[in-house]
């Protein structure tokens, strides 16, 4: 029974804002340049907000990924760590945390989601031409696949891809899709199925228990495994409470407890799952361990530290239980929420309805005068920073790979992500944020497009350099001169 009466405030004046249920104990000074200082950053960034350092940034909402604020509780328990190499009494509380929240006994750790996706790959891809059936794909998975031979296929609903759709489950699978997949490809071909909690690419959109219920059925009728990210997987869990009527009730660890029992392997970054860092693979099938096992050491450390630090370990132990924790969850989708709602009653086309990870902005519709070839979605996220400090993620083409004969594949939705990581930013933080991309949104015509000036083969957004196609960012730029005066 979920009976969490603090997650139902009221107002009396009848304003409907989040409200924080944590205190601020720690801070850490933020820097806000003059726009002339940002306009060289973005030059010496070749365009990329990857490649911004903190000290032109002023709200850092690249990722929610090893930013998420870290709770007492945690930083405190890194501080009796168990340093053995092999055997740590510290993997043996992170152990003890998997097997309580996400019900699985056995642990692989890694140091970090990425690192679990390369593992996982490794050990399942068998011959060239391996299908994975996905809701959808992400980028470093997408990349481990191709890497070793395999393919993927993305089986969302069409629904998904409706960007202002009221939908409460556009991270739903496809299940006519996946079984007609599974039967044109043959079981044979096809290593595992991938679910995403929540779908990243396509604006953190969740999928509900009732969809992975059936994915299951047609996983069982052909005998294929189902894999789980389970990166994001407290914020669908805390969506599905929200919005599928038969976990109206139920508690974040009735819910969670639902997914992951469906599913045969769960990998994580706990970068985003609790709030520290690492990674970890999990199973309850022996065999499936043993499948894996060999590839740890040989990757990423022993068995009882996979790459991580001891001292991060024990706050993934403590995060892993803070994932059950409603009020520690719930903080980011309603700050999302707030955010899209904002912005979508300025006019701003958002991703809807609000996701978790970040709010989405239809860099599509906002720069509908820019072509695909020139990158609309790291355009609007330079002259996003340009204009305001703030640095969002491109999660459009420039996100997207080239196909094998060097073409250019063109994302299905051009998005600015703005992330909103945990107990990081205030509601005054979030509110300039709305100012700023309201002003963007109306002088939306000067913003041009970007081409690659460097480009390198594989998760090119991380490293790649670009540049403006004209001048557009000096004309931005004076426009806001002409608009703001001398605020920054």
């Amino acid at each position: 029974m979920n009976d969490n009466k603090a997650l139902k405030i009221k107002f009396y004046n009848g304003e409907n804002i989040p409200l924080e249920l944590h205190k601020v104990r720690v801070v850490q000074k933020l820097n806000l340049v003059p726009i002339e200082r940002r306009l060289e950053a973005l030059y010496e960034g070749g365009f990329n907000t990857f490649r911004l350092t903190t000290n032109d940034v002023f709200l850092d909402m690249l990722t929610d990924s090893g930013t998420n604020a870290m709770s007492d509780m945690q930083v405190a328990a890194m501080m009796h760590a168990d340093d053995a190499y092999a055997g740590s009494q510290s993997f043996a509380r992170l152990h003890k945390a998997v097997e309580d929240v996400l019900k699985k006994k056995y642990l692989l750790p890694v140091h970090q989601g990425r690192a679990a996706e390369n593992v996982i790959a490794r050990a399942y891809i068998r011959e060239k031409g391996d299908l994975i059936p996905t809701n959808y794909h992400f980028t470093t998975f997408l990349a481990h696949i191709t890497q070793y031979g395999g393919r993927i296929v993305e089986l969302l609903y069409d629904e998904a891809f409706n960007i202002s759709s009221s939908h409460p489950f556009k991270g739903n699978m496809n299940v006519e899709k996946l079984d007609a997949t599974i039967r044109e490809t043959g079981a044979e071909n096809i290593p595992f199925i991938r679910m995403e909690a929540s779908t990243n690419l396509i604006g953190g959109q969740p999928f509900s228990i009732q969809n992975l219920r059936e994915v299951r059925t047609t996983a069982d009728r052909y005998g294929l495994p189902i894999v789980l990210d389970a990166s994001l997987l407290g914020e669908n869990a805390y969506l599905v409470i929200q919005r599928e009527p038969e976990f109206r009730d139920a508690s974040m660890e009735d819910v969670i407890s639902a997914i992951t029992g469906l599913c045969d392997i769960v990998y994580f970054s706990a970068r985003k799952l609790s709030s520290s860092r690492g990674g970890g693979i999990c199973t309850n099938e022996l065999s499936i361990y043993r499948k894996m096992e060999a590839l740890v050491p040989l990757f990423e450390g022993f068995l009882t530290y996979g790459g991580i630090s001891v001292r991060e370990i024990e706050s993934m132990a403590v995060g892993m239980y803070e994932t059950l924790d409603e009020t520690m969850i719930c903080q980011s989708p309603q700050f999302i929420a707030f955010l899209v709602n904002a912005l979508t009653a300025q006019g701003v086309p958002m991703v809807t309805p609000p996701g978790v990870l970040g709010a989405h902005v239809d860099a599509m519709r906002v720069c509908e005068h820019i072509p695909q070839t020139q990158y609309p979605a790291g355009s609007l996220a330079a002259a996003f920073f340009l204009i305001s400090g703030v640095r969002g993620m491109e999660r459009g083409s420039i996100s997207n790979q080239r196909d094998e004969e060097g073409n250019e594949t063109f994302a299905d939705m051009e998005l600015l992500r703005l992330a909103v990581p945990r107990r990081v930013f205030t509601l005054s933080q979030i509110k300039y944020v709305i100012d700023r991309m309201t002003w963007l949104y109306e002088n939306r015509h000067l913003i041009g497009g970007l081409k690659f000036v460097y480009e390198p083969p594989v998760l090119r957004f991380f490293m790649g350099g670009l540049e403006p196609v004209s001048d557009w960012p000096q004309k931005l730029t004076a426009k806001f001169r002409e608009d703001f005066g001398d605020s920054l």
